[in-house]
C-alpha cells in the first residue's frame, strides 16, 4: 500500500517540459507534437491514410492531450484522430468529399448547429469558447447540469432533453436535424445505439479527455470544441489562461499536508481516486500529499479508482491532515456528524478531530475550466485560509 505519494514535483517538471503554456499554435503554426509537447514520438493512433489526396498535413501542436491529433489540410479541412481509433474530418459548408475517402472517415461539415450534446463533461468547454446557441438536444437534465446557464436552457426549452444516453428519443434528434452527437465514453456500453444514431445520420464523437492522464490534457480537449464550432480563438486563449494559473500554482511551496480524498460505497468500504489521476494531481498542485492506496488488498477497482475496506482505510489515511468527503458520486454529508455516523472509526481520524474535514461541489468533476480555482480552493483548504471557496467547503 502507497501512502501520501509526492508527485508535485513531476507535475510542475511536466509543466514546464512542455515549454511554457501560453504557446500552443494554431493549425497554419505547422508544429508538431514533436517540437516539444509530452508525447514526443508520436501517437500511434495518428492516422493520415485518408484514401485520397487532402493536401498535406500540419499537425497542429497539442502540449498536454494524448488521446487526440490534429491535422490541418488543405481548403480549411481538419483531420482528427482518437485513441478509439475514430477519425473526423472536420469541412467548410460545400466542400465536396473527393471519390476514395476511407470508409471510416466521418465527415463533419461546419458551421455546426442542433447539436445533440450527451457529455455533461463538454458543456463547460463549449460554453467557454462561446457555443452554447449550437446545441439544439441534450441528455443532461437540469439539475445535473455543472452550467446554470445550459440548466436554464433546459429549462426554458431552448434545449430539449432527449432521453438518457443509453435510450435516447431518436425521433426528438431526427426531427431536431442534429448532426453531431457529442459523447463521452459511456457510449462504448451500448454500441446498438451508437449504430443507431449513424443510421439516423448523425455523425458520433465519442471524446475521450476522461482517459488523458495529465489533468490539463483534459482541459486541452477545447482546442477540438473550439475547433468544432469556429471558435479557434477562444479556445486556446481559455486554455492559455486556465493553463497559465496551474504553472503559477505548481510553483508554490508544498504545504506538507497530507489529503484523503473519497467516498463511502453502500458496502461502508472507502473509495478513492487512483495515484496520479486528474483529481490527485490537483491536490499535488495545490501543495498537497494525496493518500493514494495500490490494488493490493483492494476490494474492487477501475480504471479511475481504488475501494478498500474501512480497516485498511483507516490503517493509511487516520492520520491525514485534511480530508475531502467526495460528493461527486453518492449524496455526500453535511456534517462531520453525519460523516461519522456512516462508520465511527471515521471518529478518530486526526482531521476529524482537529476539525479538518471538507467537501465539494457535485460537479466539480465536470469543471473543467475551473480546475486553476479548484487547485486554487484546495490550496485554502490546507493552508486553512480565511478567503472564500467555491468547489471545496468545510464540515462543521
Amino acid at each position: 500500500m502507497n501512502t501520501a505519494i509526492p508527485r508535485r514535483a513531476l507535475l510542475a517538471g511536466a509543466l514546464l517540459a512542455a515549454g511554457g503554456l501560453a504557446g500552443c499554435t494554431s493549425p497554419s503554426d505547422g508544429a508538431s507534437q514533436a517540437e516539444g509537447g509530452p508525447e514526443a514520438e508520436g501517437a500511434s493512433f495518428r492516422n493520415l491514410d485518408l484514401g485520397c489526396d487532402l493536401g498535406v498535413a500540419e499537425e497542429v501542436r497539442l502540449s498536454y492531450a494524448t488521446h487526440l491529433t490534429l491535422d490541418a489540410l488543405d481548403d480549411g479541412l481538419l483531420l482528427v484522430c482518437m485513441a478509439s481509433g475514430d477519425r473526423l474530418l472536420l469541412a467548410p459548408a460545400g466542400w465536396e468529399a473527393p471519390e476514395g475517402l476511407s470508409d471510416d472517415v466521418a465527415l463533419v461539415r461546419l458551421p455546426l448547429d442542433n447539436v445533440y450534446l450527451v457529455s455533461t463533461g463538454m458543456i463547460c468547454l463549449v460554453e467557454a469558447v462561446g457555443a452554447l446557441d449550437a446545441v439544439s438536444v441534450s441528455s443532461v437534465r437540469p439539475a445535473d447540469s455543472p452550467s446554470p446557464d445550459f440548466a436554464e436552457r433546459l429549462e426554458d426549452g431552448r434545449v430539449a432533453y432527449g432521453g438518457l444516453y443509453r435510450a435516447p428519443d431518436y425521433e426528438l434528434i431526427a426531427a431536431r436535424g442534429c448532426p453531431l452527437a457529442i459523447e463521452n465514453t459511456n457510449i462504448d456500453h451500448v454500441p446498438e445505439v451508437r449504430s443507431k444514431l449513424e443510421e439516423l445520420g448523425v455523425t458520433v464523437l465519442m471524446e475521450q479527455s476522461s482517459r488523458e492522464e495529465h489533468v490539463l490534457g483534459r482541459l486541452e480537449w477545447i482546442r477540438l470544441v473550439g475547433a468544432l464550432f469556429g471558435r479557434d480563438d477562444e479556445a486556446r486563449a481559455v486554455f492559455d489562461e486556465v493553463a497559465a494559473r496551474v504553472e503559477a500554482a505548481s510553483r508554490e511551496e508544498p504545504t506538507g499536508k497530507s489529503v484523503a480524498f473519497f467516498y463511502l460505497n453502500e458496502d461502508g468500504a472507502a473509495v478513492t481516486r487512483r495515484a496520479g489521476d486528474y483529481l490527485s494531481q490537483m491536490i499535488e498542485l495545490a501543495g498537497g500529499s494525496y493518500v493514494s492506496f495500490s490494488e493490493d488488498g483492494a476490494t474492487d477497482s477501475s480504471p479511475t479508482t481504488v475501494t478498500v475496506e474501512m480497516e485498511s482505510f483507516y490503517a493509511s489515511a487516520r492520520d491525514a491532515d485534511v480530508i475531502i468527503y467526495n460528493a461527486t458520486v453518492d449524496d455526500g454529508v453535511s456534517s462531520v456528524e453525519e460523516l461519522v455516523s456512516r462508520n465511527a472509526l471515521l471518529g478518530d481520524f486526526r482531521a476529524v478531530r482537529e476539525g479538518n474535514v471538507w467537501t465539494c461541489d457535485s460537479t466539480m468533476y465536470q469543471q473543467m475550466t475551473a480546475m486553476a480555482d479548484i487547485i486554487e480552493d484546495i490550496h485554502r483548504a490546507l493552508t486553512d485560509s480565511a478567503e472564500p471557496t467555491t468547489y471545496v467547503w468545510r464540515l462543521s
